[in-house]
């Protein structure tokens, strides 16, 4: 820990020295939060600055930014080391994937070089806070570090952020910026009624709930719960602590009922985080809602957006991206629907299904981590969709922590199956991303099912 808090300090002097600075951060809410970070914090040492929003690393973009005096390369740039090695720029990255190549001219933050997992320990967002932090007094730049943490997913695998997020939510927690409490793992506690909130809840499954509008009204009036205050739905913030333990319990009931296994049934529950800077009822209020936001603008092409909200602007920035977050749902909505009807493919060893054009290539990860619970799909196997994109077919696989536990790795082999085709992969070892020339995607599958093949023998 010690030493990683020295890199970042390291980080921070070199940065100090600079007029000019570009700041270069990924097309997801880890790197939309990464970037509001770095730029509030620059802001108040008076530094300029201009931000790139890229969705990967690739020739066109070192183009752009080879004449730039200084870089700052927010949650990407650990998988193109050798590349920034080559640019003239004092270059700093602050990230979490997993490092290839080796760079002696970077100064390079990122979990993976001083024993933390960087799908677990340290998000993009958490790399970036702790350059903010060793820059001044930017304490409550934290909440951002917990939003992209949680987009990131970084607090599923034990139920709570850990490792070094942990030392960031604790400083949040002391300066008042967030608050981290035991509670349902749904989505849209600040947002939705009851009802849809366990009509959409996936993680897990609930039997004879989850997608299933018709039983949930009766489910919730039998346990005594009034839905609606003043003509108007309630939503999951407005019940009591009381209510709140009373549906849990029933649903924890439900689902032992049914024969779930205990270590699936006990991630209904988990640690939740609220931003007390913001107004409460609002997307803004929740972490993984303030995520989804940010994922909205960039999944769109408006990410100068979810950086502005990001930095603070709750006028047209923040209506611009509520109108984004609810076309954002159409899709993901018609994405999932989609995968119902035409099924997934089954290898011996991973499970995917290819969207063409029927699916955005910018959105096809998120939904593949969401098809995990429609019939016809292996819980028990990765999953990867593939989409059509400019570049060539976008692949985002997705695993769980108990393939994980097997050895899993998917940044590894998708990095290693895109190579072998002409084409580049990375990520995390439960999530990896991967672009391949149009036409390969046989080949691929077959090389990345051999992969996982090995890893989980």
């Amino acid at each position: 820990m010690e030493q990683l808090l020295k890199r970042a300090r390291e980080c921070a002097h070199a940065i100090e020295k600079q007029d000019e600075i570009l700041i270069v951060s990924h097309v997801d809410a880890d790197g939309l939060a990464s970037a509001g970070i770095i730029c509030g914090a620059l802001d108040r040492i008076e530094k300029g600055y201009e931000v790139k929003i890229v969705k990967q690393l690739d020739p066109s973009v070192f183009l752009d930014i080879s004449s730039a005096e200084a870089v700052i390369f927010t949650d990407l740039g650990s998988g193109s080391l050798d590349l920034i090695d080559d640019l003239g720029p004092l270059c700093v990255i602050a990230d979490h994937h997993q490092p290839a190549g080796r760079s002696d001219t970077a100064l390079h933050l990122n979990p993976h070089l001083f024993g933390f997992n960087g799908a677990t320990d340290l998000s993009g967002s958490g790399a970036t806070y702790l350059i903010a932090r060793a820059l001044g007094e930017n304490a409550d730049l934290a909440d951002l570090a917990v939003v992209g943490a949680v987009g990131d997913l970084q607090h599923v695998r034990e139920g709570r952020l850990r490792g070094v997020n942990r030392l960031i939510l604790d400083e949040a927690e002391k300066h008042a910026v967030v608050a981290a409490e035991k509670d349902l793992q749904a989505f849209g506690r600040q947002t939705r009624p009851i009802h849809k909130l366990l009509e959409y809840a996936s993680n897990p499954y609930i039997p004879g709930i989850t997608g299933n509008s018709d039983q949930i009204l009766g489910f919730l009036t039998s346990l005594n719960i009034e839905l609606k205050e003043g003509g108007k739905w309630k939503k999951w913030i407005d019940l009591s602590s009381i209510e709140r333990r009373t549906i849990i319990s029933a649903l924890i009931q439900r689902c032992l009922a049914q024969g779930m296994p205990p270590e699936i049934i006990q991630n209904l529950v988990g640690e939740v985080y609220t931003l007390l800077k913001e107004e409460r009822g609002t997307a803004l209020r929740d972490a993984s809602e303030y995520a989804t936001l940010l994922n909205a603008t960039a999944r769109y092409g408006f990410e100068k957006i979810g950086v502005a909200v990001c930095m603070g602007d709750r006028e047209g920035s923040y209506r611009k991206a509520n109108e984004l977050l609810l076309v954002h749902r159409e899709n993901l909505a018609r994405g999932l629907n989609y995968v119902k009807q035409s099924g997934v493919t089954t290898l011996s060893n991973l499970q995917y299904f290819h969207a063409g054009d029927n699916i955005l290539e910018t959105i096809v990860g998120i939904v593949a981590g969401m098809c995990k619970n429609l019939d016809g799909v292996n819980r028990h196997l990765p999953i990867v969709g593939l989409a059509n994109s400019e570049e060539g077919v976008k692949v985002s696989a997705r695993g769980t922590q108990t393939l994980v536990q097997r050895r899993l790795n998917l940044a590894r082999a998708m990095s290693e199956a895109a190579n072998s085709v002409g084409g580049v992969g990375g990520g995390h070892d439960i999530a990896a991303g991967a672009t391949i020339p149009e036409g390969t995607e046989t080949e691929f599958l077959k090389h990345l099912n051999q992969l996982v093949g090995l890893q989980l023998s």
